[in-house]
């Protein structure tokens, strides 16, 4: 069940600029996982495409995931790959201005349903560290320059090949596996022989990363 509260831009906002609606469109800065819950140990009901709009009923108080709609489905994404227009700029939901009137939805845990299968008790909220090194919203920012998007570098399938038969031990992030996100320092990733990439097991997902940056740019679907 959701309870809804209005957040509130400030007076001067209000005068210099209308709010948008709580019922507002957004799209997604890169492919998206699109999730029964707000969090990566939530079950990922399918992929939201890159630039693609969903429709968002508001987001959790810390702005971290969305309620959205998308295809005919109510499920949750992370606001650091979501951007709105304001004055035909995109904005990313996660540091959305004041002018931006978004609703404060909560969570509560649907009676007889938990999170996805392995993740109570497999250390989700134990985390290494944030997925996304330079701050939430890092990479859709980037994305909106172009820095990052999920046209990422083309990865040689023999080397997605070996990622997929070669299982290595899951580590537990916060943030949303997507391409163009930061892999922490202290975080271990793995070799692939004769390749330029290496690769490990972000909150039970793949993931090709590229060794110079630690970040992603593929995840193996």
């Amino acid at each position: 069940m959701l309870r809804k509260t209005m957040l509130l831009g400030t007076a001067v906002a209000a005068m210099t600029a209308t709010p948008l609606l709580a019922q507002m469109s957004a799209s997604t800065t890169t492919d998206l996982n699109f999730r029964a819950g707000p969090g990566p140990q939530y079950a990922a009901q399918g992929v939201i495409p890159a630039e693609t709009a969903v429709d968002v009923a508001g987001c959790l108080e810390n702005g971290e995931w969305c309620q959205v709609s998308y295809d005919g489905t109510t499920g949750w994404a992370y606001s650091a790959y979501l951007t709105t227009p304001v004055e035909n700029e995109p904005v990313v939901l996660y540091e959305a201005p004041s002018t931006v009137e978004i609703e404060t939805v909560t969570y509560e845990e649907p009676a007889g349903e938990q999170a996805a299968e392995g993740a109570v008790g497999a250390g989700w909220g134990a985390a290494a560290g944030s997925l996304l090194v330079g701050g939430p919203a890092a990479v859709a920012a980037g994305a909106i320059v172009g820095a990052a998007t999920a046209a990422g570098p083309d990865v040689p399938e023999p080397t997605v090949t070996y990622v997929r038969e070669n299982p290595v031990e899951p580590v537990y992030l916060n943030g949303e596996v997507a391409v163009g996100a930061g892999i922490p320092q202290d975080v271990e990733i793995y070799s692939v022989p004769e390749a330029q990439y290496q690769y490990l097991n972000v909150n039970e997902q793949y993931v090709v990363v590229d060794p110079e940056t630690r970040r992603i740019v593929q995840v193996v679907r």
